[in-house]
């Protein structure tokens, strides 16, 4: 059973969406409030937020649970659609949904990001010559069979590629997913690391196959 962390202070809501997904087989375990989270926090497939809570508000816990646990995917739910919010709730989340809303398509959203999550969760991913092992933060390049050692930031923005396998991502969400600061244009921070990436993981960096450009958009990995 995919386990639901769900955080909603709006009783009426939380007992609604709460039924609504437990109906659908998820086991979900609700709170009103980030200050209401056990220490330590129980491992969870998936979170959703409301934006709007008492004490922590739901980006400063979305951003935390991120830390905590990188793999789970988070779902952010709001009344307030302006598009800074938008922007603000997806520098970390893996969705947005304002209210009022369905609970088919929370549950559909949800669905897919579950699937989505499971094509990096196994414990190992093959991609081209590469074998990742998530376990071990290890990957082998097949062809020679020598291990690829990475730095922490270059694992660190490979396993965001990882984590939205086969989307194109811009510089600004790459930089802001894997740095947490806003990004600044003009900045070569991003490019440097993945050429240094591509150095280490292509087999030809000159004519990348694992980390795509995608011309004045930003870059790709495809499974």
């Amino acid at each position: 059973m995919r386990s639901i962390l769900y955080i909603e202070d709006d009783i009426e809501i939380g007992k609604w969406v709460k039924g609504e997904l437990e109906a659908k087989g998820y086991e979900v375990d609700w709170f009103t409030s980030g200050l209401e989270l056990p220490n330590p926090l129980n491992n969870f497939d998936i979170a959703i937020l409301d934006v709007m809570l008492p004490g922590l508000d739901g980006f400063s816990l979305g951003r935390r649970l991120k830390k905590s646990q990188p793999n789970a995917p988070i779902i952010m739910l709001s009344a307030r659609s302006s598009l800074e919010d938008k922007l603000e709730g997806l520098e970390f989340a893996d969705d947005y949904m304002t209210k009022p809303f369905h609970p088919e398509e929370l549950a559909k959203r949800i669905e897919i990001l579950l699937r989505r999550t499971n094509q990096t969760s196994t414990d190992k991913k093959q991609l081209k010559h590469l074998e990742v092992d998530f376990k071990s933060h290890t990957i082998i390049n097949t062809t020679t069979g020598e291990e690829i050692i990475l730095t922490g930031k270059q694992y660190q923005i490979f396993h965001y590629f990882l984590r939205h396998l086969n989307q194109i991502l811009t510089k600004e969400q790459l930089y802001e997913g894997v740095w947490e600061e806003p990004y600044i244009e003009g900045d070569k921070t991003l490019m440097v690391h993945i050429r240094f990436l591509r150095e280490k993981l292509e087999l030809n960096p000159s004519k990348p196959e694992i980390i795509e450009t995608i011309r004045g958009i930003g870059y790709r990995v495809k499974a």
